[in-house]
């Protein structure tokens, strides 16, 4: 396996860095990892998650999106990092037949709305879809995602206070999605006392990888 650094284009004169793991023999779909709000792509969940997928031989691409890039914390527009977002998966198409996005958080809901607006995914994998905003109580509008006809896989943890089960759980029925649950999981599915997170990220991986096989990725 490689790692390329790519240089994405969201904006003509603006760019962000991109990381592109590569397989020795890469397989036709490629995965596109967005980090959640608070985490860049260099952040050990991003490199284990993109390192264990194109272990599998999915080639993987991380990218920051401007905020990140520019070393701020807070998000700013979502205009902004949707574009950024779609300049990503257009330039992973350069590597690929066909794309899956994935997300953290913030970035799988970002992909979701990318997907809604037409772009053509081929699946999307939501690692602790944050249904719930922070600090807030009620559940986010997901009207959205009735607009995507793609395959959908909801992995999240059973004690994630931004993904909880009984908000989840209609929404994957409703459009006839799949979930798989890290037990005992928070948000970034760190489960208190039991196996390191590494340990945990590796089966995760093993989840979603599984869901990729199952329908021919």
């Amino acid at each position: 396996m490689s790692l390329r650094r790519l240089r994405i284009e969201w904006k003509k004169g603006h760019k962000v860095t991109g990381r592109l793991a590569m397989p020795d023999e890469p397989r036709d779909t490629a995965i596109l990892l967005a980090h959640g709000a608070g985490l860049g792509q260099d952040h050990a969940w991003m490199v284990r998650m993109r390192d264990g997928l194109a272990g599998a031989g999915y080639p993987t691409l991380t990218f920051d999106y401007p905020y990140m890039e520019a070393g701020r914390r807070s998000p700013g527009s979502p205009k902004v990092n949707l574009a950024t977002h779609e300049a990503a998966a257009d330039r992973l198409l350069a590597y690929c037949d066909r794309v899956v996005l994935g997300g953290k958080s913030m970035g799988g809901r970002l992909g979701s709305h990318l997907a809604a607006d037409g772009w053509q995914a081929a699946g999307l994998v939501f690692f602790g879809y944050p249904l719930v905003a922070p600090g807030k109580m009620e559940a986010r509008d997901t009207s959205h995602l009735d607009r995507i006809g793609a395959p959908l896989l909801f992995v999240a943890g059973t004690r994630d206070r931004l993904c909880p089960l009984e908000l989840l759980e209609p929404v994957v029925a409703r459009l006839g999605a799949e979930a798989a649950l890290v037990e005992g999981g928070d948000h970034g599915f760190s489960v208190r006392g039991g196996p390191r997170i590494e340990e945990v990220l590796d089966g995760v991986v093993g989840m979603t990888v599984a869901w990729l096989d199952e329908r021919g990725f």
